[in-house]
């Protein structure tokens, strides 16, 4: 078997999916400046998600538990704690391979505009469970 064209383009950085938005927030604006010199790129302490860069790349993002469970539309997420998020060129392509290889979709590709233009995104859990946001943004 020939290797596969890459897919992803963009940045991997985890998602942690949080109770308490508010004081999470807090926290990661308090330290990780210090920790990795990354800053606030979006959001703000009132949720339900904020994203902290470092040099224009994306290092974590956290996201309320109960907006991620409406994001999903399906009733997921209660022992979630946190996800991977790709951002990539492909997201169907990305979902077919992650499929093929044992992974099972949560919620199939499908745009959010309320995201952005152009925003494609789906779920996929990989055979452990753990949980996969696969996105691709004009960004």
């Amino acid at each position: 078997m020939s290797p596969r064209p890459p897919i992803l383009v963009g940045t991997l950085h985890p998602r942690l999916l949080v109770d308490d938005f508010a004081a999470c927030f807090r926290f990661y604006d308090a330290v990780l400046d210090g920790l990795c010199g990354a800053k606030v790129a979006e959001g703000n302490a009132q949720g339900p998600y904020a994203r902290w860069n470092a040099d224009d790349e994306p290092v974590l993002a956290v996201i309320d538990r109960a907006a991620m469970k409406t994001m999903l539309e399906v009733r997921e997420g209660d022992a979630d704690t946190a996800l991977l998020c790709f951002r990539l060129d492909d997201v169907p392509a990305a979902q077919r391979l992650c499929e093929e290889y044992g992974g099972s979709v949560v919620s199939a590709a499908a745009p959010r505009p309320e995201w952005g233009p152009e925003t494609v995104v789906a779920y996929v859990r990989d055979p452990a469970g753990h949980l996969i946001e696969l996105q691709a943004s004009p960004d």
